[in-house]
């Protein structure tokens, strides 16, 4: 993989090599969802802080499994977060963000193939008694 995929840009007077931002999305996926959230500038109601590192606080709570309480601090709290989240979730917008990303997915590399899956052990050509 190339470095350049694995850093981020060089902002004037950073060094090379920048680290890359394990936790976060990259720009060009942020860019995809970031008007698709409430609390955009723009939107009506209140306007958020910080969409993204919202959004990276989820995604980071999913990858690792934890409970909402134990999310880093670089986060917020976990309990506002998980408010949050709940209340994008009853009014649609994650609904929304993964059909306009399902509308949209690249599926050139995605390969099912008997090594991946496998069948059950009674699926293997007994004789049906129907």
């Amino acid at each position: 993989m190339p470095i350049a995929t694995l850093s981020r840009q060089l902002a004037p007077g950073d060094t090379w090599p920048v680290p890359a931002r394990r936790f976060g999305l990259r720009d060009e996926q942020w860019e995809r969802i970031k008007d698709l959230l409430a609390g955009r500038e723009g939107s009506v109601g209140v306007t958020a802080s910080d969409n993204r590192l919202f959004v990276e606080a989820v995604l980071d709570r999913y990858r690792t499994g934890m409970p909402w309480r134990d999310l880093p601090e670089r986060f917020d709290d976990g309990t506002k977060v998980h408010l949050r989240f709940s209340r994008c979730a009853k009014s649609g917008v994650w609904e929304r963000v993964f059909q306009h990303l399902a509308a949209d997915a690249d599926t050139e590399y995605a390969i099912i193939d008997s090594a991946i899956v496998r069948a059950h052990q009674h699926s293997a050509g007994a004789q049906k008694s129907w």
